[in-house]
């Protein structure tokens, strides 16, 4: 069977035969989104929780013990507006310079913080507590100073803490002192500095509106215009009028064209039984010849009924006719000329007309340019005019503020005598439970990623660079300390059933029945009765599983079908032949009918989970003639799955199954069955599950999660890789992230 290898693998599993997963039924998990896998974190931390919770109590108790024998630390502050109050500053806040903007920030930021306990204010203070504490510096009276600043009120708040509660009072008392006398200078400073920029940029000011309202005069001149707006009404004005009578123009000389028109074909077919055009009618001259015309054609029609056509009355007549037309042709000729001439007036007129529109159009272009030129040099005026204004403003703003010597901030709440802290106890225990977490969450992700255990199927994928053909959900049920391979019975049991050679066959037989009653009544409880007036879904999503698994499996080679597969894993215990059983089951649940095949000849172990004979089996079918019929046995719950157990234990498993009689056995279970499935040792240590792989169409890897170790799955892996095995995918068991019922989900159909 041909296969193809995924691109960029690893080298060391590049040479392990693999199927392309086409159409596979998608298995999420939390992990599926990428990114920093929160959901790989959560769940380490969640197993490593013991862990946490004990390292956050040692660091947190050590932490409170440290607090509780240190010798108390005395604590006091006090608060300062640090805010302006007096009139002239509310002036100055409404007044925006260009450089500076009063309302926009706080009276006291971090540079002013910065200030505050810089040398320049702290070493004075300390000159002073020296007298009394000489062991006082800048560095000790500068680290225990703590200033916060609440921006929304401007609110500096001032706190000192130190063993003794003399020296907190006196350090506070001076330092309050010290930061009245600095707001003092900064704000006499700041309104100097004020003063002194204004001086400065007004002059530059009144220049700039001088020279824009000069612009703005010349600008007028030159255009000859006061307001544009006004001249672009006019203009629309003008424009409307000339298109109007332009287009009355074009009517009517659209009229003349068709006037001329048919006056051309009247003249070019001349009939005295017509009326002729419509400038014909007009023309009282034409219709009179036209008249004497057509009363001269009776006549001569009436008297060449009497007299012949040579005869001299009839020729009068003629020559009468004959100058008549002629008559009319001239006056036809004068009509068209008349009609002529004023076609050429109107086309004139048309033409007059669209020289004055287009030489409007262009004013109007012209105006667009002009009329934006102006609309910057007012912009321009206004934005200076209203510099100006506040620069003027402010300047007597801060004259006035100059005079006054008042302090701008204030003491809000008086200093109180110290206390000691009973912050030490609470700051200490939050520091120690922060500090503890931390620790904790480090110490439990870095043992959860020592113990290299495969975890999630994610895990599973990226270390094998295989698809995984299903998720297997963890089941409480099958867990149990006297199964060793993590495989259950097919049905849940009332009592466990242990086989004793000491039981009277009438006990066995009891016990038989009661076996086929239960799994009976288990197989109509998950299928649903056939009677039923709804549908009932199946409410277990481990079988739900495994169908979705020999799905995938089918899907896996649309072209070939896969008739036989191998079961196997890493080490024992990683659940091969709960897939196997729960594998062979769902096939045949799908009508097809399956072999499950007991092939581990070392430890078998489905015997006894289906509680059927093992007297005779797959080895006894191997070294003796017994026939297939004689050995396999049915499935007491599906007519589809067929079951051949191990039989007795060979003294060396892997003659039998390397012999041409197990192969001749695999051929005639292939021809027999749409699907064998082998239930076989793990990889490693063992080569009965190579062996038999060899045969089949492939083989499936069971991966136990939280069980399973990288090493393990790796090992197994290169075992496979120097073989023309070809590797179906993985099967992740054991799977916590979903949920033990489908209740939920079918809850809504």
């Amino acid at each position: 069977m041909q296969s193809e290898q995924y691109p960029q693998l690893p080298p060391k599993n590049s040479d392990i035969k693999r199927f392309e997963p086409v159409n596979l039924v998608k298995f999420t998990s939390p992990d599926d989104e990428g990114g920093l896998k929160l959901g790989q974190a959560l769940q380490s931390l969640h197993r490593q929780l013991p862990v946490i919770v004990g390292v956050t109590f040692i660091v947190t108790s050590l932490a409170l013990l440290k607090a509780i024998t240190s010798k108390p630390t005395y604590q006091a502050s006090f608060e300062i507006l640090a805010k302006v109050i007096t009139e002239e500053t509310r002036v100055i806040s409404q007044v925006t310079l260009n450089n500076r903007d009063d309302n926009s920030k706080s009276s006291v930021d971090s540079t002013t913080l910065k200030l505050l306990k810089s040398p320049r204010i702290i070493n004075p203070i300390v000159d002073q507590l020296k007298l009394k504490y000489p062991d006082v510096n800048y560095e000790s009276l500068s680290d225990g100073l703590v200033l916060k600043v609440i921006t929304e009120a401007e609110i500096l708040n001032v706190s000192y803490e130190d063993k003794d509660s003399t020296k907190v009072k006196a350090v506070l008392d001076l330092v309050s002192n010290a930061y009245l006398d600095y707001s003092l200078e900064e704000r006499l400073a700041e309104v100097q500095q004020g003063l002194d920029f204004v001086d400065s940029q007004l002059p530059k000011i009144e220049e700039s509106a001088s020279k824009l309202q000069d612009k703005l005069q010349s600008f007028r001149q030159q255009y000859n215009l006061i307001d544009p707006e006004s001249t672009r009404k006019q203009l629309a004005e003008q424009i409307s009028t000339i298109s109007q009578q332009r287009l009355e123009n074009q009517v009517k000389l659209d009229e003349a064209y068709a006037l001329a028109f048919d006056l051309d074909s009247q003249l070019a077919n001349p009939s005295s039984n017509s009326k002729g055009s419509a400038a014909l009618q007009d023309n009282a001259r034409y219709q009179s010849l036209l008249s004497q015309i057509q009363v001269l054609e009776i006549q001569i029609a009436k008297d060449l009924s009497v007299f012949q056509e040579s005869t001299d009355k009839i020729k009068v007549l003629r020559d009468q006719q004959t100058n008549l037309l002629a008559l009319l042709s001239q006056e036809g000729e004068r009509t068209k000329e008349l009609l002529a001439s004023q076609i050429r007036e109107l086309e004139s007129r048309s033409e007059i007309l669209s020289q004055a529109e287009e030489q409007l159009n262009q004013q109007v272009k012209q105006l667009s340019i002009v009329s934006r030129q102006y609309n910057d040099i007012q912009q321009e005026i206004k934005i200076t005019n209203d510099n100006l204004n506040q620069f003027l403003t402010k300047r007597e703003a801060l004259r006035i503020d100059a005079g006054q010597r008042k302090t701008p901030w204030q003491i809000l709440t008086p200093l109180k005598d110290p206390v000691a802290s009973s912050s030490d106890i609470k700051r200490n225990a939050l520091l120690g439970v922060i500090l503890g977490l931390l620790l904790g969450i480090g110490i439990a992700l870095l043992r959860d990623k020592l113990s290299n255990l495969l975890r999630t199927p994610n895990e599973v994928k990226d270390t094998s660079k295989l698809p995984i053909l299903g998720v297997i959900p963890f089941n409480s049920a099958l867990i149990s300390d006297k199964k060793q391979d993590g495989i259950s019975d097919l049905i849940p049991l009332e009592k466990s059933l242990i086989d004793n050679e000491n039981n009277t066959t009438i006990e066995k037989l009891i016990e038989i029945i009661n076996i086929k009653s239960l799994v009976q009544r288990s197989h109509k409880r998950l299928e649903g009765e056939a009677n039923a007036t709804q549908p009932y879904y199946m409410t277990s999503i481990f079988l739900e599983s495994f169908r979705s698994l020999y799905t995938n499996i089918r899907l896996l080679s649309p072209d070939d079908k896969i008739r036989s597969i191998v079961i196997s894993s890493s080490l024992p215990s990683e659940g091969k032949s709960t897939t196997s059983v729960y594998l062979a089951q769902a096939a045949a649940a799908l009508g097809k009918r399956v072999l499950l095949v007991d092939a581990d000849l070392r430890r078998p172990k489905l015997h006894e989970r289906l509680h059927f004979s093992n007297a005779v089996g797959l080895s006894n079918l191997i070294s003796s003639n017994l026939s297939f019929d004689e050995v396999v046995q049915r499935s007491p719950i599906e007519p589809n799955l067929s079951i051949l157990t191990s039989g007795h234990l060979p003294p060396d498993p892997t003659r039998l199954i390397s012999s041409q009689k197990m192969q001749d056995l695999m051929q005639l279970f292939q021809e027999t069955f749409d699907l064998v499935i082998y239930d076989t040792p793990p990889l490693i240590g063992m080569v009965d599950a190579k062996l038999l792989a060899s045969k089949t169409d492939g083989i499936i890897m069971v991966v136990g999660l939280d069980k399973t170790k990288v090493s393990s799955l790796n090992q197994a892996l290169e075992l496979l890789s120097n073989s023309p095995i070809v590797v179906f995918g993985i099967v992740a068991n054991r799977s916590k992230d979903y949920v033990a019922s489908l209740n939920d989900t079918y809850k809504h159909y």
